[in-house]
């Protein structure tokens, strides 16, 4: 990125990190009854996905609040079908609690999909097949498994969100992302069925089921997010649960909340939500970005038949998006590009670099208050850098002081690089951290696929998750924890 980025952005770095007083924290909320106090269910997992188009669904809004009615659009050859919810999080003995059941439902196949010009738009038009009720279901993040009786089953995401995030953590799913890459129909932002992709979607629609990454309908919540809310869950802290839809909607979704933690994939971020978390971090609310693509595309809202906010556009072109001429800060180019440059560093502080790469991630900072104790400098945890990559940059506008926690050297591209996971504190207190990596949350599984299963890295992902978030839920974190910037000790420039 050409330093002419800096003037571009100036007055929004200046904005972002202007004085301000954190007001008094909320009260810490009473935790939700702890999902650890009641049993899970086993045998939530799909065992028969079946064939294509076997069954398959949608729900009619990405969250929920409790007791909201939720509309469920199925399509499936099984003649009878039940919906099972299951509510995801650290249950003794599953990741999962069965929370409600239909009865049987008649079942049928619903129409084709269309693609609707000129975006390329995929969409189920498809009736409502049963109405679910939510009426004293917990917040938390869902899944409703579709069963046929020809022995298919699919899952529908829902996450039931939090009535008010006052003094809580707040857990946002990356449905915006989950969607993108949703190539249900043959289209996704990336992809078209000739394989051509400047024939690929320019907007995407939440009408239709996911399939993406475990082909089993629940968008990559179970890949990119499940380890978290697990462990999240398993700490006792109080959390609110929301998806980035919500956080796009609602100015005053984060009032009051102590963190927001967005998790291991969440690279689709509109205008307001952007808007949203700036303003809720210079408020004193920490955040935590797990990942290691965020707030790189730049999208928008329109609403569909269904309701409001739900087709999601991204020309990934300044000149081609038709808003550049009515509506320009409005088009849809990547965050850093021009006409108007707003990298993702100015609220990560790192910057996004590379992809595939798969690497150790390699400790830098012994001495700082999440790590002291836990790794040394120069400690290897195996195979935790990847598949998409952050570092600091100092072309771009950059949060001063910042701490670089692991710097973790690699090739990407056949280009030697680094890693890095970073730590900076604002004037009203608030604390960032960025891991600088997708595969940060793998680490909280102890059967993480990325590091061989390596206990030495669950050991120590998991220790500083915990003491991330246990200080986070104090309230703002810079006020104890100032950052200590390390760039110059580092060589980083």
């Amino acid at each position: 990125m050409k330093r002419t980025v800096i003037a571009a952005v100036a007055l929004l770095l200046a904005a972002c990190t202007a004085p301000t007083v954190a007001p008094p924290p909320a009260p810490a909320p009473a935790p939700a009854p702890a999902p650890g106090a009641e049993q899970g269910t086993p045998g939530w997992e799909i065992t028969h996905p079946g064939r294509e188009h076997a069954i398959e669904g949608y729900a009619d809004r990405t969250s929920a609040l409790p007791g909201d009615t939720v509309r469920l659009f199925v399509s499936t050859t099984a003649a009878r079908f039940t919906v099972t919810a299951f509510r995801m999080g650290a249950y003794p003995g599953s990741a999962a609690r069965q929370t409600w059941q239909s009865g049987p439902v008649p079942g049928r196949v619903q129409a084709a999909a269309v693609v609707q010009p000129p975006t390329s738009t995929v969409v189920a038009p498809w009736q409502p097949s049963l109405e679910v009720p939510t009426a004293g279901w917990a917040p938390g993040d869902y899944l409703l498994r579709l069963d046929g009786d020809n022995q298919a089953q699919q899952y529908v995401p829902l996450t039931v969100r939090t009535p008010s995030n006052a003094g809580r953590i707040v857990l946002v799913n990356a449905v915006t992302t989950w969607q993108a890459y949703n190539r249900w129909g043959g289209y996704s932002l990336y992809d078209s069925p000739s394989g051509r992709k400047a024939e690929r979607s320019r907007a995407v629609s939440f009408d239709r089921p996911y399939q993406a990454r475990d082909m089993q309908g629940a968008g990559d919540f179970r890949y990119f997010e499940l380890p978290m809310v697990r462990f999240a869950e398993g700490l006792g802290l109080p959390l609110g649960y929301a998806t980035d839809v919500d956080l796009h909607a609602d100015p005053h979704l984060l009032d009051g909340a102590r963190a927001v933690v967005t998790l291991g994939h969440d690279e689709y971020w509109s205008s307001a939500m952007r808007a949203n978390v700036t303003a809720a971090r210079d408020r004193g609310v920490n955040l935590a970005f797990l990942g290691g693509n965020e707030i790189y595309r730049h999208i928008r809202f329109a609403p569909t038949a269904t309701g409001a906010d739900r087709l999601e556009i991204d020309y990934k072109s300044f000149t081609e998006d038709p808003a550049h001429l009515t509506d320009p800060m409005e088009a849809t180019p990547e965050w850093r590009s021009p006409p108007f440059p707003r990298p993702e560093s100015v609220l990560l502080g790192n910057y996004y670099q590379c992809n595939p790469v798969h690497a150790d991630l390699v400790t830098a900072n012994e001495q700082n208050w999440l790590l002291s104790g836990i790794v040394h400098n120069g400690q290897h945890l195996r195979g935790l850098v990847g598949n998409e990559y952050e570092r600091v940059d100092l072309s771009v506008p950059t949060p001063r002081p910042i701490e670089v926690l692991f710097h973790s050297p690699l090739t990407c591209g056949g280009k030697p690089d680094f890693a890095d996971a970073t730590y900076y504190t604002t004037a009203s207190g608030a604390a960032v951290f960025s891991a600088g990596t997708q595969y940060w949350i793998c680490g909280l599984d102890p059967g993480c696929p990325e590091s061989g299963a390596d206990p030495a890295v669950h050991t120590a992902v998991t220790a500083i998750t915990t003491r991330l978030l246990r200080a986070f839920a104090d309230g703002p974190t810079g006020t104890t924890h100032p950052a200590t910037d390390n760039l110059a000790a580092l060589g980083v420039h």
